[in-house]
């Protein structure tokens, strides 16, 4: 993507193994567009200057994907945003600024069914 600083990374996130999906599930997932540090973990000051690149496209099987933004609420902690009139909809990550978004690492997240999943950072590539 062309004017995009360098620290920006696409992130893929999929659902890891849990109850009731033993083997996790590929077709349920994210893809983040969202700046990152050498260490993996989110840059806040670059997220700041370039927030509305920060995009977040959610996958389910059959279901049409939610595409939304990156958002960080005042105490610092990260959400994803489907729709900006809105808070009913928003995902929230879990612990988000301390995690380090690396291939094989693990996220949670509590999505829109009101529950935590975790899901596995399957890659982390150059836009």
């Amino acid at each position: 993507m062309p004017d995009l600083p360098a620290a920006f990374r696409h992130i893929r996130l999929e659902l890891a193994r849990e109850k009731g999906q033993p083997e996790g599930d590929r077709g349920h997932g994210y893809d983040i567009l969202a700046p990152l540090k050498d260490d993996g973990r989110i840059d806040a000051k670059t997220w700041k200057a370039h927030a509305a690149r920060c995009r977040v496209r959610r996958f389910r099987p059959r279901e049409a994907d939610r595409i939304g933004v990156l958002r960080r609420r005042s105490d610092g902690n990260w959400f994803f945003d489907y729709d900006n009139a809105s808070s009913a909809d928003d995902e929230a990550g879990f612990r988000f600024a301390d995690e380090k978004f690396t291939p094989g690492e693990y996220v949670s997240l509590r999505e829109d069914d009101g529950d935590m999943h975790t899901f596995r950072v399957t890659s982390v590539e150059r836009p």
